[in-house]
């Protein structure tokens, strides 16, 4: 069974494509620049007669610490802002439904490829443009990401009423186990390594050695679901510098001390803006995992190797529907 939301217009207006391209710029220069420039602009009223502000906002900042680990402060507001359905329409992006999910059980969702910005991830599971709540009555979908980032001043507080979680083991374990059932925690396995490896043309996932979210499946009886978004890679065009270059090397070792990779990629317009391809995501069918506090080595392995069969599986039944060929292949590394 497909369920698949919204039907997009043949035809454009001028003002409505560039009302879809001023909102995917913003997105695109929040995600790149944002952090940055609230750094600056605290400390530059540190030594301005403004100081009181940042003053005020860190002495909070410090009693708030916690509170993206403890569930967030998610708005519906935000979630429902009309920017985000022409984002959705710039590319387009659709939710495609292959399985029901039980609001009476809780899910964990692997979302891949990464690409560089994880739009059908963003766009599917942290708003309500792609009608997540319409295919999945029930169900809310709950979008973890790199943890670092709610360390940030005023970036935090952004991204945490747009229902942003961070990606850790506190945070999972409150999503998993303080907010009854129906929840979906999306986590993008391969995170920035598998950002590096984002380029039109290729579908490469990194998984075979990530198993820390089976463990956690396992931990809390959370069912296990693949998803794919098809045309994640196709957005921009990346230098993919060769294994054991100088600077692949580079790239690696700040991926390792700042926790993301610094990918150099260019769009279709302005550098920023992606190029309008269709990203599909679709949803596949959960894999029922028992409730073990202490699981073995023997049932994680198990329960991966069940869930890089089901995401192959998931990749090759829907990869000519969603604008591949019959001879891609998914490479999972």
């Amino acid at each position: 069974m497909w369920f698949q939301l919204p039907r997009m217009a043949k035809e454009k207006t001028q003002q409505k494509e560039f009302l879809e391209a001023i909102c995917v710029l913003q997105w695109v220069l929040t995600f790149l620049f944002f952090g940055l420039t609230a750094v600056i602009l605290m400390v530059y009223l540190m030594f301005t007669s403004l100081w009181p502000l940042p003053t005020l906002y860190f002495a909070w900042l410090v009693m708030d610490w916690d509170t993206p680990e403890r569930g967030g402060r998610k708005t519906v507001f935000v979630r429902k802002w009309r920017i985000w359905k022409h984002f959705r329409d710039f590319f387009p992006i659709k939710l495609v439904k292959t399985a029901e999910l039980n609001p009476n059980k809780n899910y964990i969702l692997g979302c891949h490829p990464h690409g560089i910005m994880s739009v059908g991830a963003f766009s599917c599971f942290s708003t309500d443009s792609c009608g997540f709540a319409e295919a999945f009555p029930g169900v809310r979908p709950r979008l973890a990401i790199l943890a670092g980032l709610f360390r940030i001043p005023l970036l935090r507080d952004y991204i945490m009423c747009a229902g942003l979680y961070p990606v850790s083991k506190p945070s999972l374990v409150h999503l998993l186990s303080k907010r009854g059932k129906g929840n979906a925690v999306v986590i993008v396995i391969g995170g920035a390594a598998e950002s590096l490896a984002s380029s039109p043309g290729l579908n490469t996932v990194v998984v075979k050695e990530r198993k820390g979210f089976v463990r956690m499946a396992l931990e809390f009886g959370a069912d296990l679901v693949p998803v794919y978004s098809f045309g994640e890679n196709e957005l921009f065009q990346q230098v993919i510098f060769s294994e054991g270059s100088l600077s692949r090397n580079l790239q690696d070792l700040f991926k390792k001390i700042v926790g993301f990779a610094p990918c150099l990629f260019v769009g279709e317009r302005f550098a920023f803006l992606p190029y309008r391809t269709p990203v599909t995501t679709v949803v596949g069918s959960p894999i029922s995992v028992p409730k073990s506090a202490t699981p073995t080595e023997e049932e994680v392995d198990h329960y991966h190797r069940l869930y890089m069969e089901a995401l192959s599986k998931l990749f090759h039944e829907h990869k000519v529907s969603c604008g591949l060929s019959e001879s891609h292949k998914l490479r999972i590394i």
